[in-house]
């Protein structure tokens, strides 16, 4: 008996052995124990921490620092083209402690204009002409020419309807169940308004856009509204043979106000629009807006530092991967009703000194830069003066950082 349990203990001894073995040896391969030794760790440090997340201080500095150069830019949905640019508005002009951009996720154009006029910190919003005109002779908005003010004009969305096939015309929606999106987005005013001009009485829903095209898909709905640059993935990623296409909506003067001709192609949505084809339908501008603070304002400078790196940095948002429809915009475009803000305006002036009317509005400082190019600068394009004083922007600040050394 005594042997058995001698046995035994040492049985389990050699199996507890081995279990430390077990737990051992891969230990040495992890940590370096053993023969292999303590080091690894010591050497595998991590790559250099950002500077900006080293940095530190007490919990006033920080907060100083932190909300010292914000802007708040209100976007859109989250899968929408407004919201795109209002994220690559940030991902281009961010500069550290300098100028953060924080874009917001919103409902939609309708609601930004109201989001600018009443939430805090909303300084920039991605809105419409007919948004701002709606304000003006609906709501009646006290002073909202004076309010708001616009930086540049962005460029044109366009209103896709997409329906079952069995619908061929927006005349055919009449007395059906239509969906115009989320309350607060560009279609529930915009395609309100549209289907009003049009003497069209439908059935108006407000789904999220998922949702809607959920129930078109089942028959529950007749159509979709959504007014959004082109192209977008909503639409782009609906598969071929879907039985959806998009309802032609043909301009005519009824809509010479605030709209323009648009259209939709199959290059842009080939599973809903035909090899070759088009479909005709109406778009409506979009602008950059902004709130017109007072001069002395903290919120002013914030803004007024946010135009200037727009404008010096313009070249950025025409290359890729930036959305396509950056490249469309006319920096000197104006908007019908709205006024531009003086700090944009004067950057403009600036770039086309040759068209001011009175000569002191020109920069002094960019017509010296202008005639160091030589002569042939006077012949220059508007779009190779905006570029030349974006150029001219760069160039005066690094003269200004290298002065301040």
């Amino acid at each position: 008996m005594g042997k058995r349990l001698s046995m035994t203990s040492c049985g389990c001894a050699l199996a507890l052995w081995g279990a430390a073995c077990l737990v051992v040896s891969p230990l040495t391969h992890t940590f370096g124990f053993g023969s292999i030794r303590v080091g690894l760790v010591g050497t595998a440090r991590a790559q250099t921490v950002p500077k900006s997340l080293e940095e530190g201080g007490s919990d006033a500095a920080m907060k100083v620092r932190k909300n010292n150069w914000t802007v708040g830019v209100a976007g859109g949905q989250l899968s929408g083209t407004y919201m795109t640019f209002a994220n690559e508005l940030a991902e281009v002009l961010d500069d550290g402690d300098n100028l953060r951009v924080i874009p917001i996720v919103t409902y939609g154009a309708a609601s930004n204009l109201d989001d600018l006029l009443y939430l805090r910190n909303v300084d920039v919003a991605v809105t419409q002409a007919d948004v701002f005109e709606y304000f003006r002779t609906q709501r009646k908005i006290s002073n909202l020419e004076y309010r708001i003010n616009y930086i540049i004009r962005l460029p044109v969305s366009e209103m896709h309807v997409l329906a079952r096939a069995d619908i061929k015309s927006i005349e055919d929606l009449r007395g059906k169940k239509v969906s115009f999106g989320p309350a607060g987005s560009a279609s529930s005013l915009t395609g309100t308004i549209v289907f009003q001009r049009l003497g069209v009485q439908v059935e108006q829903v407000l789904y999220d856009n998922p949702t809607a095209l959920q129930k078109l898909k089942t028959g529950e709905l007749a159509a979709l509204v959504r007014v959004i640059g082109k192209p977008i993935d909503f639409f782009a990623k609906i598969p071929v043979n879907s039985g959806l296409h998009f309802v032609p909506i043909p301009f005519s003067k009824t809509f010479a106000d605030y709209y323009t001709v648009g259209e939709l192609t199959s290059k842009e949505y080939p599973t809903l629009v035909s090899e070759g084809q088009s479909v005709d339908t109406i778009a409506t501008p979009a602008v950059l807006a902004v709130f017109n603070w007072s001069k002395g304002n903290d919120r002013y400078r914030r803004i007024e530092r946010f135009v200037e790196g727009l404008f010096t940095k313009w070249d950025k948002f025409r290359e890729p991967p930036r959305h396509p429809k950056w490249r469309d915009v006319n920096l000197a475009a104006t908007v019908p009703g709205w006024t531009r803000w003086s700090v944009a305006e004067e950057i403009l002036r600036r770039i086309r000194p040759k068209d001011a009317v009175d000569p002191q509005v020109a920069s002094s400082d960019f017509s010296t830069y202008l005639k160091d190019k030589g002569s042939a600068a006077a012949n220059f394009t508007q779009e190779q003066r905006e570029t030349l004083f974006r150029e001219f922007l760069q160039w005066q600040e690094k003269k200004r950082n290298s002065a301040q050394r």
